[in-house]
């Protein structure tokens, strides 16, 4: 599962953007590190960037994978099928 919400606060407040990339690290193996939108892609790979140089980040090229969103509607709950527990 995704976070439904890109991975930014700006000024204390968290971006109200859906996700639109998965920023990942790839050196021998491939490290997931934020979901982000269009809009903060730039400031991520900056902070990234960064982090590498600082050596907080393991070493190995930014990837950026576009997100595709899905839609459906056959799962479908009914307020008799959901369990209450006491």
């Amino acid at each position: 599962m995704l976070p439904d919400r890109c991975s930014i606060k700006e000024k204390g407040r968290n971006c109200v953007n859906p996700p639109e990339f998965i920023i990942s690290i790839i050196d021998k193996d491939e490290y997931m590190v934020v979901v982000t939108c269009e809009r903060h892609k730039k400031i991520f790979s900056a902070k990234l960037e960064s982090l590498q140089k600082e050596g907080k980040m393991p070493k190995g090229v930014i990837n950026f994978s576009a997100l595709k969103p899905v839609g459906t509607d056959c799962v479908k709950a009914h307020p008799d099928d959901l369990i209450s527990i006491d």
